[in-house]
């Protein structure tokens, strides 16, 4: 929120302070300056001039010599405006101006004769129309006279000092001058002055023109009205559109002006309407009914709903409540008699309002985060206060003022010495109580009572932070930590996760965050079918957009989009892991199971057996065993022929394997990438880290080499759990170190040759006890799996 420290003036002493100052000492005490902008730091060395005769340019027909009195001297000065005249006053940017566009004025030449400056006109004075709605087209002429030699900042009154605060969203009370001028006056220990507005009126009652009802008590918790009859439409005054001006709004009549300028002091929206376009010269605040339009104020028809509040006249609606009124009950140049609208709406119906139509006003902005319903009588009081001051109308007597239930006061117990405990401090309870008073505080014995407009200030917490944020943050001396720290222990599923981060990163994985929340488009990329269980996903109610508007049922996308961004990035190698939280719809109501999962991802260097080794080097570092990888065909993701899922006994805990070319494309990766993907639930539940000590080996171990001739389908997993199976206690290892087929080998079948390890821990072997358990293996395997000895 922009506000000029001149309007801050009207309410406390900000003399001697400088900006740095004010910015820093505001900043400290929770009233973030953003900005400080010196409005004229961009005009300089431009003055009041008066034009002392005027001769034709010897060689130019459109440009014109003047001489030109700036007080001190007088200048020769070429131009080319068509409405210069002897005798007019006219700001003349002088040998090395500034202008606000940039430009730099130097004494130069035109057409052969010497220009000692510039005429200026308002756009060159970085001024706009609407500050100069009769001027003509050329120079900018001035009343006359003004001082001549007069800097123009003074004359336009733009040497103002504008400060741009950041208004968190907890303190409603501070978008407005007089918030913000309270806490000025706390932050400099100045006095701070508000003047109760003052109302003449003109006679008359209220009552006789108008009738307001307030149909929805729950929706609208306080509605003020106040009658001006006799309205003179017209410019608001110069003081006024400059201090509009300098917050960022444009002027437009002074009735619309004054309810801006209230809006800005006081933090309280306000809206005027036409009463002669109030049908039945009545207001009814009440719900919109479905399918009901109004063409708000920015020319958009808007369809309303049965949720939104509306301000109706006797018939249809006039004004969406805290967004904006209606085009048909504006102020036009002809209004003559007005209604002037204060109210308090309920902070998320106005919110929810706004968003449905897409409508984000000024006003629902303050509304959509509380106002205080004490403010809107003092607020309308000083609108009509204005219209007095300005003459543009007369105040009939009486006030329609609509109050529900009224909220009660929040009464915080007060202990000096607890506040300073909690705090650490050791403040003076006198302090304490000279700041909540002066932040409006009621100070009683032993409690506090915040003002109305603080519903932030809920309790002991609360009034502490505000002592300390006056008496400053950076008075708090240093200390070390005093008493005894609790001993935490990692859970074991955080201990999980860190394990299995150190044995991914020693496998040469790269850790990577994705979002959860996902674009639904994910499942045909991933060509998943129409009925896959993966689709049941969970929508949410308010995306950001389209491409985030589902949680994620599985990390794989977000593993591949990250791939093909890092194939973007002309890497030629990539391994990374995730561990990602997939989201899995329970029942109707009730929150999603959300499971971590374990996803690694790799392309260039590397192969099916690279992603199994490190995921098998997974399993044996976490004391996950038993895990076997069984062929899958059917999934849709991975290619047919490269891809198996992972079982412990008969729970299937994650899948691996090659990504389906198809799939690649689809994700513009054109290098074979490999995914796997595993349920960390699973490896909590399967590892064990009950290790025990065993010595190392007495006696010799026994090597034998087997060529197994099995069918094709035969799974070497298969064979290696048989022969496991069949060695018992004596089974020291087993490597298969050959697959071959060819002409020796009948078709369908393959050849399998493997090392098996014998050993025994008591005895060293002899021939006869290994034929024996070679014997057992040959023949289970003949018989169970058809495989014989090649």
């Amino acid at each position: 929120m922009k506000i000029p420290m001149s309007w801050l003036s009207d309410y406390t002493d900000i003399s001697g302070i400088t900006p740095a100052e004010y910015n820093h000492r505001m900043t400290m005490t929770g009233s973030k300056v953003e900005g400080i902008e010196n409005q004229g730091e961009n005009l300089q060395n431009v003055v009041t001039g008066k034009i002392l005769e005027i001769e034709k340019h010897p060689d130019a027909d459109k440009l014109v010599v003047c001489k030109i009195d700036v007080g001190e001297k007088t200048l020769q000065i070429v131009t080319g405006a068509p409405n210069v005249k002897p005798g007019q006053t006219v700001p003349v940017a002088l040998d090395g101006a500034l202008l606000p566009d940039g430009t730099k004025i130097k004494t130069g030449k035109l057409r052969g004769v010497e220009s000692a400056g510039m005429l200026c006109s308002y756009e060159e004075l970085g001024m706009t129309e609407a500050d100069f709605p009769d001027a003509e087209y050329g120079i900018l002429i001035l009343e006359d006279g003004l001082p001549l030699g007069q800097d123009i900042r003074e004359i336009f009154h733009l040497n103002e000092t504008i400060v741009d605060f950041e208004i968190t969203s907890n303190r409603p009370d501070c978008l407005s001058v007089i918030g913000l001028a309270r806490e000025t006056a706390v932050s400099f220990d100045k006095p701070f002055t508000l003047k109760k507005p003052e109302v003449k009126g003109c006679g008359g009652d209220i009552n006789d023109y108008v009738t307001i009802n307030v149909e929805d008590t729950e929706g609208c918790l306080r509605y003020c009205g106040k009658l001006v009859k006799n309205v003179k439409i017209g410019p608001s005054p110069q003081w006024m559109q400059r201090r509009l001006k300098a917050c960022g709004i444009r002027a437009i009549n002074n009735i619309v002006d004054i309810t801006n300028y209230i809006m800005l002091e006081y933090g309280q929206p306000m809206h005027a309407f036409d009463m002669r376009d109030l049908e039945g010269s009545a207001v009814n605040v009440r719900r919109a009914k479905p399918g009901e339009k109004l063409t708000t104020l920015d020319d958009v028809e808007r369809t309303l709903d049965e949720t939104m509040l509306m301000i109706c006249d006797g018939k249809k609606p006039v004004g969406v409540a805290g967004v904006m009124g209606g085009q048909n009950s504006e102020v036009k140049d002809d209004t003559q008699t007005i209604l002037f609208e204060s109210a308090t709406f309920k902070a998320p119906m106005v919110r929810k309002t706004a968003r449905k139509l897409g409508l984000r006003t000024e006003s629902s902005s303050r509304y959509e985060k509380g106002l205080d319903p004490e403010n809107t009588l003092p607020a309308v009081l000083r609108a009509c206060e204005l219209v007095e001051e300005l003459g543009c109308g007369e105040v009939v007597d009486g006030i329609i003022d609509i109050y529900g239930k009224k909220a009660e006061p929040n009464v915080i117990p007060f202990d000096a010495d607890r506040i300073n405990g909690f705090l650490g401090t050791d403040i003076d309870k006198d302090f304490m109580e000279k700041t909540l008073r002066a932040l409006d505080f009621e100070v009683q014995k032993d409690a506090v009572i915040p003002p109305s407009y603080r519903a932030d200030v809920e309790g002991f917490a609360d009034v502490a932070e505000e002592v300390l944020r006056i008496y400053g943050y950076d008075k708090i001396s240093s200390t070390l930590m005093c008493g005894e720290t609790a001993h935490s222990v990692k859970t074991p599923a955080q201990q999980l996760e860190e394990k299995t981060r150190a044995l991914l990163c020693a496998c040469g994985m790269n850790e990577i965050v994705t979002y959860s929340f996902t674009n639904p488009n994910m499942f045909d990329k991933l060509g998943l079918a129409q009925d896959d269980a993966l689709r049941n996903a969970v929508f949410i109610s308010n995306p950001l957009g389209e491409e985030n508007s589902v949680m994620r049922t599985t990390a794989i996308h977000s593993m591949l989009e990250t791939l093909a961004r890092n194939q973007n990035f002309k890497a030629e190698n990539a391994r990374l892991y995730e561990l990602a939280t997939i989201y899995i719809p329970t029942e109707e109501g009730k929150l999603p199971d959300e499971r971590k999962t374990v996803c690694l991802g790799m392309f260039g260097d590397c192969d099916f057996y690279d992603a199994k080794g490190i995921t098998e080097a997974l399993f044996g570092g976490v004391g996950l065993g038993g895990a076997r990888f069984v062929p899958d065909s059917e999934n849709p993701t991975f290619h047919p022929g490269r891809c198996a899922k992972i079982l412990v006994g008969k729970m299937e805990i994650g899948v691996l394997g090659q990504i389906h070319p198809a799939v690649c494309d689809r994700y513009d990766l054109d290098k074979e990438v490999y995914v796997a993907q595993i349920d960390m639930s699973a490896l909590l539940t399967y590892s064990k880290n009950n290790k025990t000590y065993q010595p190392l080996p007495k006696y010799p171990a026994v090597t034998r080499d087997l060529a197994i001739l099995a069918d094709d389908e035969v799974l070497a997993a298969d064979i290696e759990a048989l022969i496991k199976k069949k060695a018992k206690n004596l089974f020291a290892g087993l490597t298969l170190f050959d697959v071959y087929k060819g002409k020796q080998v009948p078709e369908g079948k393959k050849s399998m040759a493997y090392s098996l390890k014998l050993q025994s821990m008591d005895k060293t072997l002899t021939d006869n006890e290994v034929n024996e358990v070679v014997s057992a293996v040959l023949s289970a395997l003949e018989k169970e799996l058809g495989a014989v000895l090649r």
